[in-house]
Order: C-alpha cells, then structure tokens, then sequence
C-alpha cells in the first residue's frame, strides 16, 4: 500500500466518521479547520488525500462541508491564534499537519475531534496516551520520520558502501515538553 494510500484511509476514514456523528446533530454545512505549522503549499498531498477520504465518505468540498485552511508558515508562535479562530468558527473537526499544530490544537481544545499527521513521535511529545489507545479527543498518524531516519541511514550506508560522509539537509524544530 503506498503512503498516500494509507493516509487517506486512515486520515479520511477517521474525519469522514467524525463528520458523520457532527453532521447530525447539526443542520448547517459542517466546517472542517485544516491547520498546518507550515505552508500548505509543501502540503498539497497530504490534504489531497484528506479530501480523496473525505469524498469517499461522502463529503466535498463546499458541497458538503466547508474547510477553514489555517497556516504558520513555520511562525509557531501563530498557531494558538490560528486554533483558537477555528474554535470560533465552530469547526466539527480539526486535521493538524505537523506537530506543532498538533500541540497547538490539542491545548486550544479537549472537546472537538483532532486529527494528525505528523512525523514526530505523539506518544513521546505528549500528544496521545498511546498508539494504540490514543486517549481523548485526539488520534492521526506518525509517519515515524525520527523512528525511520537511522535504518534509512543504514540503507543508504548498504547502498553506497564506499561514502565516506553522508550529509542530512532538514528543517528541524526544536521541542521542549515538560514532564509531567
């Protein structure tokens, strides 16, 4: 199954129940808050595939359903802001692209559903009790980027065994989490 796959099964499958559930207990078209740490536009297929889960539950864009689209652009201090206007605007469900959105979501609320996609790990940031049991308001997808990164490292070692140096370009955020 390829990765775009699997995130609009589980992405959509999971928005597109929680949107059932809200839609009916209200009559007005439901409001979805997308908010990213990021731009949407390093984002595009990940939403896309969030709206391919959504349509196969139902839901289109302005048909349906509306999407408030919220973005950083990697100015984080802005997230608490940007989830606290999704709140405002009623949204049924938020669908968080990063950790920092996460984080910013799961503090602006405990009672509207969230959705993530992240690369980092939710269990060690403090967003999920679990994988399995996520606990709360809250559940998405690791793509288990920092979990992958040394046996990826290995493969490229296999695959080029004479490099001498290898070097990683990456944007890097640096998280604190107190313990509770």
């Amino acid at each position: 199954m390829k990765r775009r796959d699997f995130i609009t099964v589980v992405a959509g499958g999971a928005a597109g129940a929680w949107l059932l559930a809200a839609h009916a207990q209200q009559s007005a078209k439901p409001v979805i808050g997308f908010l990213a740490s990021g731009s949407f536009d390093t984002l595009e297929e990940y939403v896309a595939a969030v709206r391919k889960g959504l349509s196969e539950a139902g839901y289109a864009e302005e048909r349906n359903i509306r999407i408030d689209y919220q973005s950083a652009k990697a100015q984080f201090d802005r997230l608490p802001s940007l989830a606290a206007h999704l709140i405002e605007q009623h949204v049924v469900l938020i669908v968080t692209f990063g950790f920092p959105a996460s984080s910013a979501a799961k503090s602006a609320t405990s009672t509207i559903p969230i959705v993530f996609i992240t690369g980092g790990d939710p269990v060690n940031f403090g967003l999920v009790a679990s994988l399995n049991r996520p606990g709360g308001n809250i559940t998405g997808m690791n793509m288990m980027l920092g979990t992958l990164g040394p046996k990826r490292l290995e493969l490229l070692r296999d695959l080029i065994p004479g490099a001498s140096t290898i070097a990683i370009l990456s944007t890097l955020v640096a998280l604190s989490r107190t313990p509770t």
